[in-house]
């Protein structure tokens, strides 16, 4: 599968509570990780057993060098992945004592991905399988990207995160297969106050009326809510000790796309999705949390962290 998105170098560190404004606190921890919405997707999907490529950028910087051999010793093909003059992404994350986080992200490199670089790096990387991708890199970049993904007969899924301030480009929608936003993001782009399963389901419709294949709505420690041509549904999430909910999306996106890139069936698809975005709440960090198949596995077949 290909993954079109950013990479940044996370600094994260732990408060006990977010200041308000005027305010300081102490923080404790400070930690560097992978992270980046399509870098960790990308890890997530690769750790979930999927052959993954992944096109975006990163600069000339310590930063740059450092994610590119991590992504190596990952397994993930970075040969789409452009080294540009100036610093790397950035991301600096707070997370509290009840595991909630606020970030804020210097994009550096991420914002040089360029539409026909994306375009030309998915179709020199097709075929494949499924293509992926976030909106943490320019929206011209990844509409480009997934136009070239779907003429190559990929299954194109979108996860519309962050939602831009001047919206869905365009002709987006219309190409991909299937939109996973969050419910925050959901009624953003919809105008509908997603609060439970019925409105998650009511928002979903709306994406496909807009032109989604499908669609999928996350939803916390409630699961997520799906729709598709043939029907709606709820899938319940685990239960588990949520430390931090870093890259909870990104590890249920990316196990999503690596079980249907393998030909595994919607239902159980769905189901490795949630328990991903679950195992990833237990262990603090983006990259860190992002847990391998087998771990997976184990929290569907007993309900239970292992």
């Amino acid at each position: 599968m290909v993954c079109i998105g950013s990479l940044n170098v996370d600094l994260v560190f732990q408060v006990d509570r977010m200041p308000v404004s005027g305010e300081s606190v102490t923080g404790r921890g400070l930690e560097r990780h992978l992270g980046g919405k399509g870098l960790n997707q990308a890890l997530a999907a690769a750790r979930a057993g999927s052959a993954v490529a992944l096109v975006g950028a990163v600069g000339d910087d310590d930063g740059g060098t450092w994610m590119l051999g991590e992504l190596a010793a990952a397994g993930v093909d970075s040969s789409g992945v452009a080294r540009v003059g100036g610093p790397s992404g950035t991301a600096l994350i707070e997370v509290d004592a009840t595991g909630a986080n606020r970030i804020v992200v210097i994009p550096g490199a991420n914002d040089s991905v360029t539409a026909d670089f994306a375009q030309e790096q998915v179709r020199r990387l097709a075929p494949a399988a499924v293509a992926l991708a976030p909106l943490e890199v320019p929206p011209a970049a990844i509409l480009s990207a997934m136009r070239a993904a779907k003429a190559a007969g990929m299954t194109t899924i979108l996860n519309p995160a962050p939602v831009p301030a001047e919206g869905i480009p365009d002709g987006l929608l219309e190409i991909c297969d299937i939109v996973i936003p969050n419910e925050h993001e959901a009624t953003s782009i919809t105008g509908i106050d997603v609060v439970d399963v019925d409105t998650a389901i009511t928002a979903g419709r709306a994406l496909m009326d807009a032109g989604a294949g499908s669609a999928i709505v996350t939803l916390g420690a409630r699961g997520a809510a799906w729709v598709t041509r043939e029907g709606s549904g709820h899938v319940p999430t685990y239960a588990v000790k949520a430390i931090d909910t870093v890259a909870a999306g990104d590890a249920f996106c990316g196990n999503l796309a690596a079980a249907l890139a393998d030909g595994v069936d919607w239902a159980h698809a769905l189901q490795r999705a949630c328990a991903g975005g679950a195992l990833a709440t237990t262990v603090a960090g983006a990259s860190p949390s992002l847990p391998r198949l087998s771990e997976v596995n184990a929290l569907i077949a007993t309900g239970e962290v292992t």
